[in-house]
């Protein structure tokens, strides 16, 4: 930490008080938020977001798929900003920290910078990706995928809800779809500060994550099909219920990821009965499957297990199973340099910290394809997230911030 900046802190206040202030924007009478992206809270929360940007001296643009971007000079503006940030959407029932703590801390950062006088060497950017949540358009965190170049800006603002809106259109509503093509905006370098979303810091009473990586994902879609008969006469041995095949499946899912506890998950996250019926022995089931690991192998072996798995009960049975996987990402390792720099932030800070890796997906994983990132965890209540109950503690919030501030610094006043 250099000596001339060792000293220097976030205002924790002012952050509570921030996300507190911005909690007003699509509050639920739970305590929780429901700011779907692009929606009318998220425009007003925008609005909020550019004002207080602005206020603090950065320079906002927005791209065309509605991401901010706010940029704080550096002496030196040939250098590529170093950028920090996170999301302001949230789930329909979700909390007041989820995203919206790494975009808030980032503009603690630069109002603290602007307290003490402070110039960096490179620009600092900060951002707020458009739906990270993807809970009302799909994907989730289609802005940083876009910028990443997964997908095109044209094959975004054309994706539609459940309502039949487009993303174009739902920009337009709010008056976010900027000028900025998107992916052109510099970025040198990324950090993301946010609630873990899971129980392992707080178990171990640890404040900070020093995130190395993000788990590789794979998704499948399922159809088993049987035969519909009547319940009341179908002797069990003769039944080929469907639903009891998923029942064995979903079990064996969660058998195989425990063979390799602690890193791997596995979920049945969703499961429709096909014509359903009180007194009908179900003959179709789809089903959702999501498996995680942190290596690629891990994957690969846990698909397999699963097919076999899967392949035995159909034929025990007298099932037709069909199992599609429909998407995977490969596990995201973090940029090693940066990932050191978190960890010696939060030394020189004298704070508990642990390395990990993201269970969730987050922009930062995106990112991370693009420009060398890396991701700072605070603890959560319970490992509780996506809920309105979801909650964190004002010193440990302030804690990550610290942490983000003094990563940004080493980072930007590191030689070019």
């Amino acid at each position: 930490m250099n000596t001339t900046t060792h000293n220097l802190r976030v205002d924790g206040s002012r952050l509570w008080s921030t996300i507190m202030e911005t909690a007003a924007f699509g509050a639920t009478p739970a305590g929780g938020l429901n700011r779907l992206t692009l929606s009318a809270e998220d425009g007003r929360v925008r609005d909020w977001f550019r004002d207080a940007c602005e206020a603090a001296g950065l320079e906002v643009g927005v791209d065309a798929l509605g991401t901010q971007f706010a940029l704080r000079k550096g002496r030196d503006t040939s250098r590529a900003p170093v950028a920090c940030g996170s999301h302001l959407d949230t789930q329909p029932t979700g909390g007041r920290f989820d995203g919206i703590l790494g975009t808030l801390a980032g503009l603690e950062v630069m109002r603290a910078l602007n307290d003490a006088g402070i110039e960096t060497e490179a620009p600092l950017l900060l951002v707020n990706w458009t739906n990270e949540e993807g809970s009302r358009f799909a994907p989730a965190m289609m802005a940083s995928a876009a910028y990443a170049g997964e997908f095109t800006a044209e094959d975004i603002l054309s994706r539609r809800d459940a309502a039949g809106i487009s993303v174009a259109e739902a920009l337009d509503a709010i008056g976010y779809r900027g000028d900025e093509p998107v992916g052109t905006r510099r970025i040198g370098r990324f950090v993301e500060l946010h609630i873990e979303q899971g129980p392992i810091l707080e178990a171990e009473n640890t404040t900070i994550g020093v995130v190395e990586g993000g788990q590789g994902i794979a998704w499948f879609d399922g159809t088993i099909t049987g035969f519909e008969s009547h319940a009341g006469t179908t002797p069990m041995p003769r039944r080929r219920d469907a639903l009891l095949g998923l029942a064995e499946i979903a079990l064996g899912a969660e058998a195989i990821a425990r063979a390799y506890w602690p890193s791997a998950v596995a979920t049945v996250g969703e499961a429709v009965i096909g014509a359903p019926s009180r007194n009908v022995v179900p003959g179709q089931v789809r089903f959702t499957l999501d498996l995680r690991d942190p290596k690629s192998e891990t994957l690969d072996a846990a698909e397999a297990a699963l097919r076999e798995r899967i392949a035995e009960i159909a034929a025990r049975r007298n099932l037709a199973v069909e199992l599609t996987r429909i998407w995977r990402k490969e596990p995201v390792p973090f940029d090693p340099a940066i990932v050191a720099s978190v960890q010696g932030a939060a030394e020189a800070l004298g704070l508990s910290h642990r390395r990990m890796v993201s269970g969730a997906g987050h922009d930062a994983c995106n990112l991370a394809a693009r420009v060398p990132t890396a991701m700072i965890f605070v603890p959560c209540r319970d490992g509780v997230s996506h809920n309105e109950s979801e909650s964190a503690t004002q010193g440990d919030c302030t804690a990550g911030a610290n942490v983000l501030l003094h990563t940004l610094l080493a980072l930007a006043n590191a030689p070019a």
